[in-house]
Parts: structure tokens; C-alpha cells; sequence
């Protein structure tokens, strides 16, 4: 006769997670993104705001810079390029800093160029704006101005 070993079955457990789990999961991932969504997604338009005017604030700093090494404001012709490369034609620029006043000149958060007017329209020493969201003058919330003097 044989005998017969008589031994244990191995004791195999499975370990992952149960479709209920995971969807369970799901479910809350989808109301934490359904209730913080919309107000993170709300304060992007904030942010550019925020953006333009920090943009402007340090073109208008740069712009004073300039005009301490050269006397005057570049003319609305020269621009705000002139904060970069050193400009041609009138006001010259004498003193300008051989490694400018800016690696490069900002668009708005919005993709378009900073509005540059000098002198300014009122007779102030410069206009430095942009339009907003939109591109049209006026406006509220992210599509209103926002412009140098107002700061």
C-alpha cells in the first residue's frame, strides 16, 4: 500500500480592490472636483488681472529707469522696445544701458502687447494699459482695463 500524504492546500488570497471600491473612489473624486472646481476654475480671471497690473507696475519702474540714464520717456514710437534694444530717432536715447532695461518686453496674460503712448493722452507722463479680456475699451471683471495711472 501507498501511503498518502495528506497535505494542506495552499491558501491563495487575492489583494487588489473590488469594482465597489473603486467606484467608490470615483465618486469621490468626482464631488471634490465637482465643489473645488468651480472655484479655483473662477479665480483664473483673477489672476490675470492680478498679472496685468504687476506687469504694468514693472514696465512703469523700468520706464522711470530709462528715464533717470536718459533724460525723457521713450516716445510712443520707440515704445516699450526701447526698454530692450537701444531706439533710434527722437528723444535720443544718451546714457541708454548697454544691457537694457528688460530681457524682453511682456504680453498681457491675455497674448496681446501692453498699450504704450507717450506722452500721455491727459498730458501725464505716459500711458501704459491694456484692454482687458476682451480687446475693447471699458469693460468689467477680466475684460475691464487695466491702465498705469489707476494704480
Amino acid at each position: 500500500m501507498r501511503a498518502v500524504m495528506n497535505v494542506p492546500a495552499k491558501n491563495f488570497r487575492q489583494t487588489g480592490f473590488t469594482l465597489i471600491e473603486i467606484m467608490v473612489v470615483v465618486v469621490i473624486i468626482g464631488l471634490l472636483v465637482g465643489l473645488i472646481g468651480p472655484k479655483v476654475l473662477g479665480r483664473a480671471g483673477d489672476a490675470r488681472m492680478t498679472a496685468a497690473k504687476s506687469d504694468i507696475s514693472n514696465l512703469g519702474r523700468a520706464l522711470d529707469i530709462y528715464k533717470l540714464d536718459n533724460y525723457s520717456y521713450p516716445n510712443t514710437d520707440q515704445g516699450l522696445q526701447a526698454l530692450v534694444t537701444e531706439p533710434s530717432g527722437e528723444p535720443e536715447a544718451r546714457n541708454w544701458n548697454p544691457d537694457g532695461y528688460l530681457p524682453k518686453v511682456p504680453n498681457d496674460p491675455w497674448g496681446t502687447e501692453y498699450i504704450y503712448m507717450s506722452p500721455g493722452v491727459n498730458g501725464g507722463k505716459y500711458d501704459l494699459y491694456t484692454l482687458g479680456a476682451d480687446g475693447r475699451e471699458g469693460g468689467e471683471g477680466e475684460a475691464a482695463d487695466v491702465n498705469s495711472w489707476e494704480l
